[in-house]
């Protein structure tokens, strides 16, 4: 099969290979995936990079994220799923091959039903964005009729957090640093778009609700949001965190101004949530799909062999939504 790989850590364009390897047989409870669209993420570049810690394999097929057709079952997995559409999640997590390539292997439940009207490209936009902002929304409860805050609505987990929280019933608010991105917060739901760089943003949210303040932050930078985090939460709100810059970040916490906000700041790192939380995730998006109601913004696709720029641009943070990687001609 066809795949992109590399064999030790370093700069994209060093290190990814393109190349032929042989076509993994699946397990017990394991399926292989014909993979039409594979999704890249930030925690693909930190894997290669060394960022998460150096490679448990000695070649590695990167991403966690795709979506196409079960073609080959292994012992106690039914026959009857050959042939079904699936999205993947986290198929490359604590495993060697993941889905920049012809096909992967995964446990069973990690495949999960992707239905005739949603597209492979869709389908692989969905896994680490919108597992993670599943737990960072629904962790503390519902939130129909909450107001939320979702610092950075224009990347891959904060578009997916606008969809699902409008889907949910919630009013939204976010922050953004461009027009461009503003245009994508928009067309992703957001109620209410802040420059984060030309507009006070706690002012702005604090003024749209009444003063109350929001029920829930979703934060990309918590290191660099917490003060106005803190001035945006209401009562008993909770802050959400699920990503950092570099790997020794740290917050300093304003300990006196929580315990007097009662808030709870809740850290998310998706490959270590609950398999119960999954699961109810895996619901929730399922059930978005099948409204109609998400509809992720993809900034760039890019075929299997130009794997070194779709990296490139993923790292260069320039590309606003997320970044495919078309793997068959027909997807």
């Amino acid at each position: 099969m066809k795949a992109a790989y590399y064999e030790r850590q370093g700069k994209a364009s060093e290190v990814l290979s393109l190349g032929e390897l042989p076509v993994s047989q699946p397990g017990a409870g394991e399926v292989r995936v014909r993979i039409y669209a594979s999704g890249l993420n930030p925690s693909d570049i930190k894997a290669r990079t060394g960022f998460s810690g150096p490679p448990n394999f000695p070649l590695v097929i990167p991403h966690q994220d795709g979506a196409g057709v079960i073609d080959a079952v292994g012992a106690g997995v039914a026959p009857t799923r050959i042939g079904e559409r699936v999205w993947l999640f986290e198929a490359q997590y604590r495993r060697a091959f993941g889905t920049a390539a012809e096909y992967a292997v995964v446990p069973a439940q990690q495949a999960v039903h992707l239905s005739e009207n949603v597209s492979y490209e869709v389908g692989a936009c969905l896994g680490v964005p919108a597992l993670t902002a599943h737990r960072c929304l629904f962790a503390d409860g519902d939130i129909r009729g909450r107001a939320v805050l979702i610092n950075g609505g224009a990347g891959a987990v904060g578009t997916a957090a606008i969809l699902l929280a409008k889907w949910a019933g919630a009013w939204v608010a976010t922050t953004i640093s461009t027009p461009a991105q503003a245009d994508a917060a928009r067309r992703a739901g957001a109620d209410l778009v802040i420059d984060r760089g030309s507009e006070d943003v706690a002012a702005i949210v604090k003024a749209k609700t009444a003063q109350r303040g929001v029920d829930r932050i979703v934060d990309v930078s918590l290191q660099e949001n917490l003060q106005t985090d803190m001035q945006c939460l209401a009562y008993g709100g909770t802050i959400s965190a699920y990503a950092m810059k570099a790997a020794g970040d740290e917050a300093h916490i304003p300990m006196l101004e929580a315990m007097i906000a009662g808030c709870s700041i809740r850290f998310v790192y998706i490959y270590t949530v609950p398999a119960a939380a999954k699961s109810a995730a895996i619901s929730a998006i399922s059930e978005c799909l099948a409204d109609g109601a998400y509809r992720p913004t993809i900034g760039l696709k890019l075929p299997l062999d130009a794997i070194v720029a779709a990296h490139e641009a993923q790292e260069s943070g320039q590309v606003i939504g997320k970044i495919i990687i078309k793997v068959a001609a027909d997807s």
